[in-house]
């Protein structure tokens, strides 16, 4: 007895620290969202004069009115056209490069592979004169299509990688079967391989959205026009010369970062069943 009472005192202690450490966590993630959202329906001043903190005097919709009406939805189409295409393409290249990496044996597997991975370390910024110089001449620069190739090259290795152990785990046994009735390499990859690696596609759809709706570097240096420009530069469109309006600015960020926390919210299970399914050998 005496020692049922202490495996139970120690799960309560066990689930009360989890508590506390996920209530901090909460509070240190959810405190810039709120802190957005109350300063977003503010007027310009109000923020100044009183806690940032503390609820509006009046609730002010008409931040959002003004950024909506001011250019706010061409950046944010922009944007879109953007994360489409090149997760489109990010995704097919990964899982055909994937699928050879995990499930077929040849001779310069091991160093293709290591060469994806090693990939992995080249620092982003240190390529933006390089890319600049192609954009320019092949007559891309300051159009949408100069940011594919750079989200689509540097969002490869990761995927690739986690793509790969992903499809390893997929026992051979259903491949090997397919391939006794008849499924030739093709059949199987598009029939067999695909499907049952839609939680791994998944992950790496949800990961790479983010980076690619939030990339900065690349649209700041390859886009100069505001007709092809994306979001992450659309805080500078409502910065005035002399004066900056505050809560006009929360009000973009609200609108910026809105989308990616409703898509997480809505396929946050197949993150976690392909993180979780990744994770453990089949």
């Amino acid at each position: 007895m005496d020692k049922y009472k202490k495996e139970k005192l120690k799960s309560r202690i066990a689930w009360t620290i989890a508590f506390l450490f996920a209530l901090i966590w909460v509070c240190i993630t959810g405190l810039p969202f709120l802190f957005m959202i109350l300063n977003s329906f503010k007027e310009q001043f109000e923020m100044l004069q009183k806690g940032v903190f503390q609820l509006p005097d009046s609730w002010y919709p008409a931040n959002f009115i003004e950024v909506l009406t001011k250019g706010f939805l061409n950046y944010f189409f922009n944007s879109v056209f953007v994360l489409v295409i090149s997760l489109s393409i990010l995704l097919f290249i990964t899982a055909c490069a994937s699928y050879p990496l995990s499930r077929m044996q040849f001779k310069l597997r091991n160093l293709i592979y290591i060469l994806i991975v090693a990939c992995m370390s080249v620092p982003m910024h240190v390529t933006l004169i390089p890319v600049f110089k192609m954009t320019t001449k092949f007559k891309i620069y300051d159009t949408l299509w100069s940011l594919i190739g750079p989200n689509i090259a540097f969002g490869i290795p990761i995927s690739c990688f986690i793509l790969t152990t992903f499809m390893s785990t997929i026992p051979k046994e259903i491949e090997e079967s397919a391939e006794i009735d008849g499924c030739g390499k093709f059949k199987n990859f598009f029939a067999i391989i695909l499907p049952l690696s839609k939680a791994g596609i998944s992950t790496l759809a949800i990961y790479n959205g983010v980076g690619i709706w939030n990339e900065f570097s690349f649209a700041n240096t390859l886009t100069q026009s505001k007709a092809a420009k994306t979001l992450p530069l659309a805080i500078s469109a409502f910065q005035g010369e002399h004066s900056l309006n505050i809560p006009v600015i929360m009000a973009v960020l609200v609108l910026t970062v809105l989308p990616m926390i409703i898509m997480f919210i809505i396929f946050q299970d197949k993150l976690v069943k392909g993180i979780m399914a990744g994770a453990v050998k089949g």
